[in-house]
């Protein structure tokens, strides 16, 4: 990788604003972002064709529809084992694919582990208190109370099986993290504006 391109992983609680940290830090920063619908928007913004997005993708993309939520409680969807795996491999290649020509910010995915041998890359955990995070829940995305609770444990529970199946290691293990960091200490611009400056200062930029 050129010393003048670099990644930034971020993996993050839900309810901890990690993926609106992400976006923000990624606009500060003026480079790409990829999230949760990667496949997607990786196919789209390089034209690649219709045969490099395995058919799988395309079925567990319609099981979204279902919820909002659906790929938080279900990141592989909810197809076979062989399925997910499919799904997964096809993720791995194009995240690696995206990390070697341009500099970016991608959300999830095992990002840190597909990129964990990566020169240039940064590999940051956004967490936050679970008050904090019900709150969000409640305020930020209109829950009841009891629905947040339930969707924090599922998707906390989804998160950590997910990245112990494909990584082998949890997404909050600290040995595989350049930094950890609670949101509700900066809020979600003080958060961004500090990882953005961290960035910056990482790798020498105006």
């Amino acid at each position: 990788m050129s010393k003048s391109r670099y990644v930034i992983t971020i993996t993050r609680q839900f309810g901890s604003m990690g993926r609106p940290i992400a976006k923000l830090v990624a606009e500060k920063l003026g480079i790409e972002y990829y999230d949760r619908d990667l496949v997607d928007k990786a196919a789209e913004k390089l034209n690649l064709p219709v045969s490099t997005i395995d058919k799988e993708e395309e079925s567990a993309k319609k099981k979204k529809e279902a919820g909002q939520f659906f790929y938080m409680e279900h990141p592989m969807g909810k197809g076979t084992t062989e399925t997910q795996e499919k799904i997964f491999e096809t993720q791995k290649n194009l995240i690696e694919f995206l990390a070697e020509k341009d500099t970016c910010v991608i959300v999830g995915r095992c990002a840190d582990f597909v990129l964990s041998d990566m020169e240039n890359a940064v590999h940051i955990y956004i967490y936050a208190s679970y008050d904090a995070r019900l709150k969000h829940c409640i305020e930020d995305l209109d829950m009841e109370e009891n629905e947040a609770r339930r969707m924090i444990a599922s998707v906390d529970q989804a998160r950590e099986a997910y990245h112990l199946h494909f990584a082998g290691y949890k997404p909050d293990d600290k040995r595989f993290k350049d930094l950890m960091i609670d949101s509700s200490f900066l809020g979600v611009e003080g958060t961004a504006d500090f990882l953005a400056d961290l960035i910056r200062k990482k790798f020498g930029l105006a």
